[in-house]
C-alpha cells in the first residue's frame, strides 16, 4: 500500500472531540462528518484537504472517547494516512476497523512539517518526506492489517472472505 500527499500537521493529545466535535455525533454519514472534521482547531481543514493528503500528529493522537466517528471523519475528508508519534489504543483499533491507514513513527512525525509532500510505502515500512528528501523506517503493516485497510475496513474484509 502506497500513499502520497501534502501534509497537514497537529500537535500532541489531539482528542476525538477535536477530531469530530460531539455536537455532530447525531449523524453517522461519513460525508457530513468530513465537513466538520477538525473544525474546532482548524477552521480551514475541510477546504484545504485533497484526496490522498496525509495527516501528521504528535503523541497520544486520538485520545478521549472511543467514538468511531473520529477516524470515519478523517478518512471521509480524504486523508489517506495518519502518521503520529503515538496513538490512543482505541483510536488505533477503530482506525484499522474502518480502513484508515495509520502509522506510529515518532521520527517522521517530528521532522515532517505542514505542507510537505510525503510518500509512504506501508508494505516496505518507509516514509519519505519528498520536500526534504529525508526517509524514515517504520514497521510495515502485517498482512492481515493490509488486507483490512485495502478492503476498506473490517466489515468489508469479512464480507469478502479476506479475514475469518
Amino acid at each position: 500500500m502506497k500513499c502520497t500527499g501534502k501534509t497537514v500537521k497537529y500537535g500532541d493529545n489531539v482528542d476525538t472531540d477535536v477530531i469530530i466535535p460531539a455536537r455532530y455525533l447525531n449523524t453517522s454519514d461519513p460525508k457530513e462528518l468530513a465537513v466538520h472534521c477538525m473544525e474546532d482547531i482548524d477552521k480551514s481543514f475541510h477546504s484545504k484537504i485533497h484526496d490522498g493528503d496525509i495527516m501528521v500528529g504528535g503523541e497520544n493522537f486520538g485520545c478521549g472517547s472511543s467514538r468511531e466517528h473520529a477516524p470515519i471523519a478523517i478518512k471521509a475528508s480524504g486523508i489517506s494516512l495518519v502518521i503520529a508519534k503515538s496513538f490512543a489504543r482505541i483510536f488505533y483499533r477503530n482506525a484499522i476497523n474502518i480502513g484508515l491507514a495509520i502509522v506510529e513513527c515518532p521520527q517522521a512525525a517530528e521532522a515532517i512539517e505542514e505542507g510537505h509532500t510525503v510518500e509512504a510505502d506501508l508494505d516496505a515500512g518507509v516514509i519519505t518526506d519528498v520536500t526534504t528528501g529525508r526517509s524514515f523506517k517504520t514497521e510495515p503493516f502485517p498482512d492481515f492489517i493490509q488486507n483490512i485497510i485495502s478492503a476498506g475496513g473490517l466489515v468489508n474484509a469479512a464480507k469478502a472472505g479476506i479475514i475469518g
